[in-house]
């Protein structure tokens, strides 16, 4: 066989040896439209309820970790419940954020009630962020018309991309502070105080690209394959990362908890960190009282809130949290924003030109239901 005919016949088995390992690999983002909803065993669930905990459950969390669970106590009487097998002790090791997740959980399922109905009647639990149970609710139908629009819920997404750089128009920021201009604050991208919190999310990203635990606690988070989304109906996806394509394709196929380790896929990172800071049209930032249970639990459902407005007004929320995370601390940024309640949330906020639709993965109500 000549040379020409050897690299003709072996370049063919290569393409026929990639086509083959094409049709069986891993093709297609897993998205919460493929998630199917087993029939109800645990709990005979009464009109509504599994419908208002299911849109309960649309909250954010950190790396989608969905740190909740309910205690079905009887019909319509709840408890609310931090699940420590969610936690992410590497970097929110005061369960900090997972109450503030759980508030917005809790604000969504009062949404959710009202939007079939029901009144709640909520009584806090918890005295400490490592209570497990966190609030009492039980629902009580009312008789008036006052519904909720549910798909604000449905349609929540966290955009990380494709920011335009135009700076909040002041009727946006009216609508979105509405009456919380005392805890909702909004700097322009033009503004110094942006420049800084830019700047300084940036190395607070660095220094937590470098932390292994912090890593390690990402990577243990991260669904590589549709197999594993698929198995746990919850943390971060190439779909939700918004790996699209090629990218996606190569990520789930070929990538790994290791991968994330390595010094290349960290600068990677602090890269793309860069690139959607400079992308912007500033930071909303969100403040409370105090560190109590009770106020951290409010300032989850005012975060709620405010990420159920923007999609109508065609404005994304970005939260970005590292600064708050790492050793520069939230007093700094007190000092440079002039704001002197805790702050509690860092997001990255601006117009996009289309919403993309919601593809992060939820548990189906049945996993998180306890009796």
């Amino acid at each position: 066989m000549n040379r020409r005919r050897f690299i003709s016949v072996t370049g063919a088995s290569i393409l026929a040896a990639g086509g083959t390992f094409y049709l069986f690999s891993d093709k297609n983002n897993f998205t919460r439209s493929d998630i199917k909803e087993p029939p109800s065993g645990k709990i005979s669930f009464h009109p509504d309820e599994k419908e208002i905990l299911y849109l309960a459950s649309l909250a954010p969390s950190g790396h989608n970790a969905q740190p909740w669970f309910v205690k079905y106590i009887e019909p319509y009487h709840w408890i609310i419940g931090n699940d420590k097998t969610k936690w992410l002790p590497a970097v929110d090791p005061t369960q900090r954020e997972t109450i503030l997740s759980i508030g917005a959980f809790m604000q969504n399922l009062e949404y959710a009630a009202l939007h079939y109905g029901y009144r709640c009647d909520w009584n806090i639990l918890a005295s400490s962020n490592q209570d497990e149970n966190i609030a009492e609710v039980r629902l009580y139908k009312q008789n008036n018309n006052s519904a909720f629009d549910t798909s604000k819920i449905v349609n929540r997404r966290t955009v990380r991309s494709i920011y335009l750089k135009d700076a909040l128009k002041k009727d946006d920021v009216a609508y979105l502070t509405g009456n919380e201009q005392n805890n909702i604050y909004y700097f322009a991208n033009s503004s110094k105080e942006c420049q800084w919190l830019s700047e300084q999310t940036i190395e607070a990203n660095r220094i937590q690209m470098n932390r292994d635990d912090a890593e390690k606690e990402l990577a243990n988070w991260i669904r590589f394959s549709s197999e594993d989304a698929k198995k746990y109906c919850d943390g971060l996806t190439t779909a939700s990362m918004e790996m699209n394509g090629m990218t996606g394709w190569v990520v789930r196929n070929f990538y790994n908890r290791e991968d994330v380790m390595k010094k290349s896929f960290r600068d990677k990172g602090v890269e793309k960190v860069k690139e959607q800071v400079t992308h912007s049209a500033g930071w909303i930032l969100i403040s409370g009282k105090d560190n109590s249970v009770s106020s951290l639990l409010e300032i989850g459902k005012r975060m709620q809130g405010l990420f159920l407005k923007v999609r109508e007004r065609a404005i994304a929320l970005h939260p970005m949290t590292q600064l708050l995370e790492e050793s520069l601390g939230s007093k700094k940024v007190n000092e440079i924003t002039g704001i002197d309640d805790n702050i509690h949330f860092i997001l990255r906020t601006g117009y996009i030109k289309n919403y993309p639709d919601p593809v992060s993965l939820r548990r189906p109500v049945d996993w998180f239901i306890r009796k």
